[in-house]
């Protein structure tokens, strides 16, 4: 399965909290979204951002491509913050590997994982999000196995602070922006909170509970069922709405 077949899945959606709130535990990162993000007053400015920049990238023609990455720089340039730095390869390697890891780990839950060739495939191509940032080829680990070592070790280094939880009440608890989103947004931070690994998820102080994991898994079991039966002209909607607005 090539990067194109997975990357259009509308219910990837579904995983846009987890992915931010792992590249916030990055203090560094963390900081400087604190400092200079929207989430206050444009609540769906950052997912809407990704999202526009990871379609350029794997369904975008070269114009576009181009536009989104001259966006992305020109957003990045007045970012400073003590000890962030947008161009820190490093950095662009962990945002990177938080949009793989959760796109991987929520298309599983609902279709199921993939066959090793397809897997190894889809993971060479991810690469591209990264290196779109100015990450070096090399920088992103050689293979599934070594991308699994480099996640597990990257885990034990992120550190959870006040500044982090505080975009991350923004981010689940908007006072702004439309009222249909403020209407789903319990449903997404139970979504969340159930994709986050439990040391996060304690760590940003979410609710959890063992009646809570139920309704997350129950969540997931009728997502799987119902979901990949959907018009695919529907599962792809998300994709195909941004593109046309980055025109």
């Amino acid at each position: 399965m090539p990067l194109i077949d997975l990357g259009g899945e509308g219910v990837l959606l579904a995983g846009g909290g987890r992915a931010i709130l792992l590249q916030l535990a990055d203090p560094a990162i963390g900081h400087a979204v604190a400092e200079h993000s929207s989430f206050a007053t444009d609540p769906l400015r950052r997912l809407r951002n990704t999202l526009t920049y990871v379609y350029a990238l794997v369904f975008g023609t070269p114009a576009q491509i181009a536009k989104v990455t001259a966006m992305v720089h020109r957003a990045h340039e007045p970012v400073r913050s003590a000890g962030y730095d947008a161009a820190d390869t490093r950095l662009q390697l962990w945002v990177a590997a938080t949009l793989y890891d959760t796109a991987t780990v929520l298309h599983s839950r609902i279709f199921g994982p993939l066959t090793d060739a397809d897997a190894d495939e889809v993971y060479r191509e991810y690469a591209v999000v990264g290196t779109a940032l100015g990450m070096p080829p090399e920088l992103w680990p050689p293979d599934r196995a070594a991308f699994r070592s480099y996640w597990e070790h990257r885990l034990t280094e992120l550190r959870v602070d006040d500044a982090a939880r505080g975009v991350c009440r923004q981010l689940l608890h908007p006072k702004t922006g439309p009222l249909w989103l403020r209407a789903v947004m319990p449903a997404a931070g139970l979504v969340t909170a159930g994709l986050l690994p439990a040391e996060l998820r304690a760590a940003y102080g979410l609710p959890w509970s063992a009646r809570r994991a139920r309704r997350f898994d129950r969540f997931l079991r009728v997502t799987a069922f119902v979901y990949p039966r959907l018009p695919r002209g529907l599962r792809h909607w998300p994709k195909n709405h941004y593109l046309r607005v980055l025109g």
